[in-house]
């Protein structure tokens, strides 16, 4: 959308005068720098009207929450298509919503998995791709093959025709797709066990996807990427890679969602998303300060507090500090609740309501001047502009905050987790 990459584009020398103020610096000085930041940000509206730029961003912040992608995974009967559905989303077989797992078939027709804080990215387990009448162009039209963004197809083994057939189908009618060997763990467990002498998990690895891929080639393939990964161990091997790759195939609003849909996989991750929501907090504040200002008692200011109130309950659904996501991870690791719980020092996702936003607004004024104290006359963009700052300094002091807990909280799980392993 033009308009809003024009919104962005006037937001971005505010940006560099925000990234300039320091709150703990000299009253003067930061209200100096205030005034910079308000000069700026009356510019945007020459040309727009208040009502337009509100527009412009509540618009924005819509089609972000409304954006679908939907991810098929296929491969042969048990390849582990439903394992790997659940490690993606975090999840085991037997967490609620999750995948059913087993020897046998278990998915005869397109199922679909949603991410439990993220509904529009969604998963689908599809049949298996194994039977001897197998065509690819027919199992894409019984699949609704226009459904999906790109396709992921596993095997547990050898590479087959049927996989570069399936492949070559969805090259042609214009879809990525991306090859995953599965149950690596289980190769390099028993690699281990019948060559306990020289055995090397890197050289296991490499002959891997060099069988792979020679197998890919010999079948018709030229140049395959392949990820060696394991369900039970999803933050090893080439799962990082996948993850990454998957990301960057992904443009705009789609990619922005697929990375907050994510478990904390790792520490990059974790930063990856705090970049990210950086960013529509300048949406977010732009929001709060046009569409509804509203005055805080006891406070100079004005903003919205539902606004505050949403976004800060969705950050906490972002990384995973929620109780669905606390108690899932719980249960992977083995690690009591209570003591993922005991690292988060911001309030608990539940406790966050109106009365705990304005405390925290007072908390934050603290070390804020209290701008309207020195300005004479307050006009009604230098009213929105007030608003703007502050609902951009509270939101963006509370992500740091809450990344924080959840690279915490990532911690504390991993380490019960390298405990059960070794």
């Amino acid at each position: 959308m033009e308009s809003v990459s024009a919104l962005m584009k006037g937001m971005e020398s505010i940006s560099v005068l925000m990234e300039a103020l320091d709150l703990s610096s000299d009253p003067k000085e930061f209200f100096d720098g205030s005034i910079k930041v308000f000069e700026e940000f009356m510019d945007l509206f020459k040309d727009k009207g208040q009502a337009e730029v509100a527009s412009i961003a509540q618009a924005e912040l819509e089609s972000f929450k409304s954006t679908m992608l939907d991810i098929a995974v296929t491969g042969e009967t048990g390849a582990g298509k439903s394992s790997f559905i659940n490690a993606l989303r975090g999840l085991t077989a037997e967490d609620d919503g999750a995948a059913p797992t087993g020897v046998t078939e278990m998915t005869t027709e397109p199922t679909v998995y949603p991410y439990p804080n993220h509904p529009n990215v969604r998963l689908w387990d599809l049949p298996g791709i194994g039977a001897p009448d197998f065509k690819p162009k027919t199992y894409l039209r019984q699949v609704n093959f226009k459904r999906y963004d790109f396709f992921v197809i596993i095997a547990s083994e050898r590479f087959k025709c049927n996989h570069v057939a399936l492949a070559w189908e969805i090259e042609r009618m214009g879809k990525r797709f991306y090859f995953v060997r599965s149950k690596v763990d289980e190769d390099l467990c028993n690699e281990e066990r019948d060559h306990p002498r020289t055995f090397s998990q890197e050289s296991v690895l490499e002959r891997l996807r060099m069988d792979c891929r020679k197998h890919l080639q010999k079948i018709g393939m030229s140049n395959p990427e392949i990820f060696l990964l394991s369900s039970c161990e999803f933050t090893k091997y080439d799962a990082p890679g996948l993850v990454k790759a998957l990301q960057d195939d992904l443009q705009g609003l789609q990619r922005l969602a697929f990375l907050l849909s994510l478990p904390n996989l790792s520490a990059e991750i974790i930063e990856e998303k705090k970049a990210a929501l950086q960013k529509l907090i300048w949406l977010i504040s732009l929001a709060s300060a046009l569409v509804n200002v509203i005055p805080i008692p006891r406070l100079s200011v004005a903003c919205d507090i539902s606004i505050l109130l949403g976004s800060m309950i969705a950050f906490y659904k972002h990384f995973g500090l929620d109780e669905g996501s606390l108690a899932n991870l719980a249960r992977q690791t083995g690690k009591p609740i209570a003591e993922l719980k005991a690292v988060i020092r911001s309030p608990e996702a539940k406790e966050i309501r109106g009365d705990v936003v304005i405390k925290m607004l007072l908390k934050e004024e603290k070390g804020l001047p209290r701008l309207t104290a020195n300005l004479p006359v307050l006009g009604p963009m230098l009213t929105v502009g007030i608003s703007f700052l502050t609902t951009y300094f509270m939101l963006l002091s509370f992500l740091d905050k809450v990344a924080e807990d959840a690279e915490r909280v990532r911690k504390t799980a991993l380490k019960e987790d390298e405990k059960k392993r070794k």
